[in-house]
């Protein structure tokens, strides 16, 4: 299978294996509440956040909305978002493509945990305008990343998992041009499952 394809496959993938993706990720806050602590502590209280790829709302969603966020969460797959739905029937869950992102709405928060590298680097490159403009001022962002510029093909469910980044280098230049201050960037974290994660509030 060609690397655009599985590119295309992933909406379908997490579709079709809902309730795996959900058994797995589980409760993982344990392992991420060190990087989402930093997160909340540059928000208001009762700050609104944007959970962009939120999956089912566990770990991270779940993890904000007990400390007393309102969380708006979007993912491409409506299984997802129906057990998301379930569980928190006060905030707010949308079916939608991150790489049409188009709300109409700025938040104070914007997170995109385990979400972005699954685009590919040009519908990654875009996707920083549509944060910017989901952003109220001093809004904090949060994403992780890949360790370097390449795309890389993992397995799930027995299928080909597409991952991509862009060079640590692009992402501050892309977060630079669209009004981002990177506050914190760590590649590898050991002890958060060697993920790369990135912090930045919006000028």
């Amino acid at each position: 299978m060609e690397n655009s394809a599985m590119n295309e496959r992933i909406i379908g993938l997490y579709e079709d294996h809902a309730a795996a993706w959900d058994a797995m990720r589980g409760d993982r806050a344990r392992l991420e509440a060190p990087w989402l602590e930093r997160f909340v502590a540059l928000l208001p209280a009762g700050g609104r956040v944007l959970d962009i790829g939120c999956g089912s709302g566990r770990p991270v969603a779940a993890w904000l909305i007990d400390r007393g966020l309102r969380v708006t969460g979007i993912d491409s797959s409506p299984s997802l978002i129906a057990l998301a739905r379930g569980r928190f029937p006060k905030a707010e869950w949308q079916v939608a493509d991150m790489r049409a992102l188009a709300l109409g709405e700025r938040f104070d928060g914007l997170i995109a945990w385990h979400g972005l590298f699954h685009l590919s680097p040009d519908d990654q490159r875009p996707m920083f305008g549509r944060l910017a403009a989901h952003a109220k001022p001093g809004a904090a962002l949060m994403f992780t990343s890949g360790w370097g510029a390449g795309v890389r093909i993992g397995e799930w469910q027995g299928e080909p998992l597409y991952h991509a980044s862009l060079d640590p280098a692009e992402y501050r230049r892309l977060l630079g041009d669209n009004g981002f201050k990177i506050l914190e960037h760590k590649r590898r974290d050991p002890e958060c499952g060697e993920a790369s994660v990135w912090i930045a509030r919006y000028a």
